[in-house]
């Protein structure tokens, strides 16, 4: 059953990582990227891993994901040239 768990979680990951890399708009590719940080948190954690499964929960989906989405709106959509 633990093998089922690690497979799906294992293909989100995929799902997520090809996602991030393949949408124009930044917003979504940086919450793609914050959904990528929690299933590789999950995975961990399915793992056995539960210390590194909570710190990359909290410093990578949390901190670095609020990080991006807060630089993403200190961006413009449109060029000054």
């Amino acid at each position: 059953m633990n093998w089922l768990v690690e497979l799906v979680l294992y293909l989100l990951l995929l799902t997520t990582a090809i996602l991030a890399l393949s949408v124009r708009d930044l917003l979504a590719g940086a919450a793609a990227a914050t959904a990528f940080t929690f299933t590789m948190a999950l995975l961990f954690v399915s793992m056995g891993a539960i210390d590194v499964g909570f710190t990359e929960a909290v410093v990578g989906a949390g901190i670095v994901g609020v990080y991006f989405i807060a630089a993403v709106f200190q961006t413009s959509r449109r060029t000054r040239d």
